[in-house]
């Protein structure tokens, strides 16, 4: 494969792509349905959001073994068998009568969606040649960042249009396409590790990382809706999961033939690539939360509205993610990595000065802005991480690699909804202990109020409040976007211990 012809590579990139995408897509194209999916199969509020964390644990326990799962079956055989049973949940998902059904097809459709991202990248890795690598992870890319993006905007279209059982059967027959693809153009590379016979398999890491990732994704997932560590249930979840994946790293350092191989880490670039992936996504996506939050909670914004925020940053990064690979060629990838931090960092400090009167068009910037330093964040810094590690180990590299992209996603989603609650509570104490009676100013406005809207004082006092509740938001995502823009430029200054390749073309002996 890592000598494809120029035809081939590109049917090849096609065919890992369109799956790949659409699993991105499905981990946000249900966000915006809930409703509807709550309205029609008669649940709780609380009960619907099962839809979307029951992919999401799926997803995180299968990522990391994916790589073990291609050297076991041989990765076409894998990768078929993913698409197939992707494809066939998602129309169950459509077919589904009942809640309990839907959230059993949805955890299926978790299980055959994880593997599709790490090997597709890995397959994308080795088809281009390495001084190509980094237009590789432009493809890859696209569908990485463009998918939450894209996701909620066109979940929104579908369910508003049609219904919100098209939003998995829209899946059916591009997942069969996909399917006939792979078949004709994927193949596994003569170098690609496989089971040897009478290989033992490790029960006791496979038991401990999926117990592990389950329950840290279902703490990420529900632990601001049950107040932290107020909740018993979050409690035993967070515990097991710290047990389970301490152990399990104990545990896999020491095993012969190991379900995810922690000593690829021992790569100086690799390690360090992840560590700035992961908080980089920690960051990315608590501002992809926050900035429709904000649109739609202080500003009245509707999902359709807020989603066209982000669309014109998508069609951004279509255009610039392609540039950004090419660049990688001639430039030093450290180089345009600082820049896409620094320019993230800029998005978020820009954002932070909103307020609370601005126009569309200058939320749009924001998010265009963003869009800049999201491309030029993501391909240099894949590429790097990559730069190093054999083709025979790719596999396993890049199920980490995804591993830890979606968790820092996770982790950022869930540290801004917890921050932003926690912040508003602080801004609103402050801002109550003037609306007193004994408080000149508040005394004031309220007759002014009382006058102008012909209202008695206990209403008037009650719009005061909530205007009150209102700036103690906007102080709160405020704050936030501060944050998110510290570790941005954090990040620029820590990326810079990752080595430089010698722009793809001399890699290592064993690395070509």
């Amino acid at each position: 494969m890592a000598s494809a012809p120029a035809t081939g590579k590109w049917l090849i990139t096609l065919s890992v792509m369109i799956p790949t995408l659409l699993e991105i897509l499905d981990t946000s194209i249900a966000n915006v349905a809930l409703g509807h999916i709550q309205g029609s199969l008669s649940a709780g509020q609380d009960e619907v959001t099962w839809v979307l964390t029951s992919y999401l644990v799926a997803n995180a326990v299968v990522i990391p073994m994916s790589g073990w799962l291609a050297r076991i079956m041989g990765r076409k055989n894998y990768l078929m068998l993913s698409v197939t049973v992707f494809t066939l949940a998602s129309m169950l998902c459509g077919l589904a009568q009942s809640l309990e059904t839907l959230v059993l097809f949805r955890i299926i459709q978790g299980l055959g969606g994880g593997g599709l991202q790490p090997m597709s990248q890995a397959i994308l890795l080795e088809t281009f040649p390495p001084r190509q690598r980094g237009l590789a992870m432009a493809i890859f890319a696209m569908g990485a960042v463009l998918g939450p993006i894209l996701g909620p905007l066109l979940g929104g279209y579908i369910t508003d249009n049609y219904s919100w059982i098209w939003i998995f059967y829209i899946n059916v027959p591009i997942g069969i396409v996909a399917l006939m693809m792979c078949w004709t153009f994927i193949f596994d590379p003569p170098y690609q590790e496989r089971r040897v016979v009478g290989e033992k398999v490790d029960y006791m890491g496979l038991a401990l990382l999926s117990v592990g990732l389950g329950c840290l994704q279902v703490v990420l997932d529900k632990g601001q809706g049950e107040d932290w560590f107020a909740s018993e249930q979050i409690v035993i979840l967070s515990v097991l999961a710290a047990i389970c994946l301490t152990t399990l790293v104990w545990w896999e350092l020491r095993q012969e033939n190991p379900i995810i191989n922690l000593r690829i880490f021992r790569v100086r670039n690799f390690a360090a690539g992840n560590v700035v992936m992961f908080f980089g996504f920690f960051a990315f996506f608590g501002s992809i939360v926050l900035l429709p939050m904000y649109l739609q909670n202080l500003m009245g914004y509707t999902s359709y509205l807020a989603g066209l925020v982000l669309g014109p940053s998508g069609a951004i990064m279509l255009l610039l993610l392609p540039f950004v690979g090419k660049l990688t060629e001639k430039i030093d990838a450290r180089l345009l990595l600082c820049f896409g931090l620094t320019v993230s960092g800029l998005s978020l400090v820009y954002m932070s000065r909103f307020t609370l009167q601005i126009d569309i068009g200058t939320a749009i910037m924001g998010r265009n802005i963003q869009a800049i330093g999201i491309a030029f964040f993501f391909v240099p810094l894949s590429y790097l991480t990559m730069a190093y590690i054999p083709r025979e180990r790719m596999n396993n590299a890049s199920a980490l690699f995804n591993l830890l992209r979606n968790l820092g996603g996770s982790f950022g989603t869930a540290f801004v909804t917890t921050v932003l609650a926690r912040r508003a509570q602080v801004h609103q104490h402050h801002l109550v202990e003037h609306l007193t009676p004994y408080d000149t100013p508040f005394i004031q406005a309220r007759e002014a109020l009382s006058s102008v809207l012909n209202l008695d004082p206990m209403a008037a006092a009650g719009m005061i409040y909530r205007y009150a509740q209102q700036q103690a938001a906007y102080m709160a995502y405020v704050d936030v976007f501060h944050l998110q823009a510290l570790f941005f430029f954090s990040l620029a200054v820590f990326m810079w211990i990752i080595r430089r390749p010698d722009h793809g073309t001399h890699l290592p002996e064993g690395m070509h």
